[in-house]
């Protein structure tokens, strides 16, 4: 049986191998990160006023996709900055399962254009990940965002205030409707939290915007707590075909 100093060093002779297989599936320099940066879509308007989904013209000021007509959103308004396809996925899958924090200032740059409307935030806080999920993965790709976006955007980077209370399943292997039912519950607004965001106006961060389920359900929570209004902002978004919901 390995004494626990021999555990450490077979640890630090497999970490080479372990990072070089790392800079293969997600390239780790700027450089060869950079050639992704040439391919990718910027979300700018026109676009959803509220959920901030792409049009491809110009439909006038305040137009709302039909998503959006049929049943608004819990949040306010929210806004990506990038479309999460081919082109997009190496720099984000890079970043938030290869560890790459490189390009995170580029990042929150255009987060900040993205959310340039969001003015009059008090406070910026990401979408927390379950303790569980936060020891596996060490870190929190959410929370990176938000406090590197918190240097360009109006507001206090404010971690402390929403934490996630069930450990759920990934939202990668549900269905659109099962990811809503998949996060119903699953955050909450800490004490301290409670009397900080009450009457205010936050800035909720997150990596990717897909069926924006976990979006709603921390909209939800936070409005709950006494929230004025609360924007979404984030990384990428998924664009697909419009389900209008039933």
């Amino acid at each position: 049986m390995e004494t626990t100093g021999e555990i450490k060093a077979i640890r630090r002779a497999q970490k080479p191998a372990l990072n070089a297989v790392l800079n293969i599936v997600f390239p780790a320099s700027p450089k060869a990160l950079s050639q992704y940066w040439r391919k990718v879509t910027f979300i700018d308007e026109p676009c959803c006023h509220l959920c901030g989904r792409p049009f491809p013209f110009d439909q006038g000021a305040g137009a709302l996709c039909a998503r959006c007509t049929a049943r608004p959103p819990a949040y306010d308004m929210g806004r990506s900055a990038l479309q999460y396809d081919a082109d997009s996925r190496p720099l984000i899958l890079a970043f938030k399962h290869g560890g790459r924090t490189v390009q995170l200032d580029r990042f929150a740059k255009q987060m900040s254009r993205a959310g340039r409307r969001f003015k009059d935030a008090d406070y910026i806080l990401p979408v927390p990940l379950h303790p569980k999920r936060l020891a596996r993965r060490s870190y929190n790709q959410a929370a990176l965002l938000a406090k590197a976006s918190a240097v360009y955007l109006a507001g206090d980077y404010a971690p402390d205030v929403l934490f996630r209370k069930k450990d759920t399943p990934s939202q990668g292997a549900q269905s659109g409707r099962g990811r809503y039912r998949n996060v119903q519950g699953a955050f909450e607004v800490s004490v301290s939290g409670r009397e900080k965001i009450k009457g205010k106006n936050l800035i909720l961060i997150d990596d990717v915007l897909t069926t924006g389920a976990t979006a709603e359900s921390c909209a939800r929570t936070l409005k709950r707590a006494g929230a004025q209004k609360v924007w979404v902002l984030s990384l990428a978004r998924v664009v697909r075909d419009e389900e209008i919901p039933t």
